[in-house]
């Protein structure tokens, strides 16, 4: 069982949100459910596994698996029984609605395609959300045994259970010197593609095909942008208090929240981003 999460010198607007027996207690939770979901996992990563493939998505191919199923029913099963007035979305069962402020988000495997490669970039994303803004988000990868979690303006890295230490960005003074993630730079639809192709000729350093990992390396201090579209609010939601508690930013491609997903760019240094937002603003929705 892991350690219960540490969480000090929260932001002035998060007492308005959760008060401190609130926070202490959803932490204690939360890593529960990443707990849950590991179980699951690490049951079925790099063993023989059914793929299923889910129709009409954009890009023609998105898995989902038994494990994915079987994290986020775990997850749910918790929830259900410890917090039944709390909402729920998760991507693999949809929407359990509720008219209280509390929502969880869920995915239960963010990058299932690196899941079924046996590449340890996947990652279980539980968020909790108060009127729709996150609050609190995990980002637990079961192989390296690392669990990335913020809460109000701190985050912290967890290795097999035990805190390790908080999480901060770097300093990068531009694009020129920055290193650049997006999933796959071919996600960008035709619009977009222009925008992205010059931010990523401004950048030194690009790497791709990380998922969520992506915003956990930009917390941790390894990567200095993150750009991405087409995101659903389990893809990010989780992410969002683990890069600002780190002392990043994430904002949508017109620099306002990016709580809901869709166009997303996190970086570690203002100066990066206000620069990457001034090279996508005719490309943002």
């Amino acid at each position: 069982m892991s350690k219960t999460p540490i969480c000090q010198n929260t932001s002035s607007d998060l007492p308005r949100l959760l008060g401190e027996e609130e926070r202490a207690a959803f932490g204690r939770f939360s890593f529960a459910l990443a707990d849950a979901a590991m179980a699951v996992t690490l049951a079925h990563f790099d063993t023989p596994i059914g793929v299923e493939v889910k129709p009409d998505h954009p890009s023609g191919y998105d898995p989902v698996t038994i494990a994915d199923r079987g994290a986020e029913r775990a997850i749910r099963d918790l929830l259900d029984a410890r917090y039944p007035d709390h909402g729920i979305r998760g991507e693999e069962y949809g929407v359990k609605d509720t008219k209280g402020d509390f929502h969880w988000v869920l995915d239960p495997i963010d990058g299932t395609r690196a899941f079924i490669s046996a590449l340890p970039v996947w990652g279980t994303l539980i968020a909790l959300t108060r009127n729709t803004r996150p609050v609190l988000g995990i980002m637990d990868q079961p192989v390296t045994g690392e669990r990335f979690f913020g809460l109000g303006d701190t985050a912290w890295l967890y290795k097999n259970g035990q805190q390790q230490r908080a999480l901060s960005v770097r300093p990068c003074e531009g694009l020129h010197a920055a290193t650049l993630c997006t999933t796959d730079p071919h996600l960008f639809t035709q619009e977009e593609r222009p925008a992205f192709d010059t931010l990523r000729k401004k950048t030194r350093l690009q790497r791709y095909g990380l998922d969520c990992y992506a915003y956990a390396a930009l917390a941790r201090g390894g990567v200095d942008l993150v750009i991405e579209s087409g995101l659903q609010d389990y893809d990010i939601a989780a992410l969002i208090p683990i890069v600002e508690g780190a002392g990043g930013r994430v904002t949508n491609w017109s620099g306002r929240p990016a709580w809901q997903g869709g166009q997303v760019l996190a970086s570690g240094d203002a100066r990066v981003h206000e620069e990457a937002l001034r090279l996508l603003t005719k490309a943002a929705l």
